[in-house]
């Protein structure tokens, strides 16, 4: 997790802030990431992020709004609420807001927050590359991205298995269903390939 530090947001924080210093936001956003009921949906996920978005940097229109909506779009979430994104980009802004944040920054980081809600790319110019950025694990190697699919299901354990089966399903078919998963050609042309065999190779175990 050496993407995840202390400094990194400190750095970041200043930045988009100006002068006003981070006055405990870094605890605060770790103790929510820390939450017991988080398996993948945590501070490693985060970290991933991170060094995913610093490798494609580059591509990045707005890169402070983008590593700013990375460490917020899964701030708040809970498996059993449908608003999840919404209130993550609330929190965020409302953190930026009192923190004198310019307003076109709050606004382009809610905007990416909330494509990660239906991996929409067309809500802010950075969209398409913060969406390849969360779905980076859908092409990691077929370990992880197996350890990543027990973590989800440990997210949903509160559902039964039969009905948690068929909704995965559904949802990695969305996916596969797809022309192309990833939206930039960067992260297309290094992970396309293998997230198609992971999600193929899942789709046939929830289905048998």
């Amino acid at each position: 997790m050496s993407a995840l530090t202390p400094k990194r947001w400190s750095q970041l924080w200043l930045a988009v802030t100006k002068d006003t210093a981070p006055n405990g936001s870094y605890e605060r956003l770790v103790a929510m990431y820390a939450e017991s009921h988080r398996h993948y949906h945590n501070l490693h996920h985060i970290a991933d992020c991170l060094a995913e978005f610093d490798r494609a940097r580059e591509l990045a229109r707005e890169p402070l709004a983008v590593e700013m909506a990375i460490w917020f779009h899964d701030a708040v979430y809970d498996t059993r609420a449908a608003d999840n994104e919404e209130r993550s980009a609330q929190l965020a802004q409302a953190w930026l807001g009192e923190a004198c944040a310019e307003s076109a920054l709050m606004d382009a980081v809610g905007s990416l927050i909330l494509a990660t809600k239906k991996h929409d790319a067309s809500l802010h110019v950075d969209a398409a590359l913060l969406v390849d950025v969360d779905l980076s694990i859908l092409g990691q190697p077929p370990a992880r991205f197996w350890e990543y699919e027990a973590q989800i299901r440990e997210e949903y354990s509160w559902v039964p298995q039969d009905v948690f089966s068929v909704k995965r399903a559904e949802i990695l078919d969305g996916f596969l269903a797809r022309r192309r998963i990833y939206h930039t050609d960067d992260f297309s042309q290094r992970l396309e390939i293998q997230a198609r065999l992971n999600l193929q190779a899942s789709i046939c175990r929830l289905r048998n």
